[in-house]
């Protein structure tokens, strides 16, 4: 899932119950209650939100490798390797990490 305002937010707090509602990317309303806790400025947001979309987008290619990886049926190949002596499970998984490199 693409990083939000709203998780750079909470990461910043470091306070999974805190309290502010948003409006799009907008905070409309801070819980003043919790003293200790200030609002973030924006530039302190879109730094955040800089760095969870850089760790989201280095792991784009463990999402793809898992969406390919989900439709083999891994078991019967591996099975039908070992019953006939072949590779083909072996070589299914090196064509895919071979098209989403690290």
């Amino acid at each position: 899932m693409t990083p939000t305002a709203s998780q750079a937010i909470r990461n910043l707090v470091n306070n999974p119950d805190f309290s502010f509602n948003m409006d799009g990317d907008t905070i409309i309303d801070w819980d003043t209650s919790n003293i200790g806790i200030a609002q973030p400025t924006q530039s302190e947001i879109d730094a955040e939100l800089a760095r969870l979309q850089a760790v989201y987008d280095a792991q784009e290619y463990a999402r793809n490798r898992k969406a390919e990886y989900n439709q083999l049926n891994q078991f019967e190949m591996q099975f039908d390797d070992d019953r006939d002596s072949t590779t083909t499970w072996v070589d299914k998984i090196n064509e895919i990490k071979a098209r989403y490199p690290k």
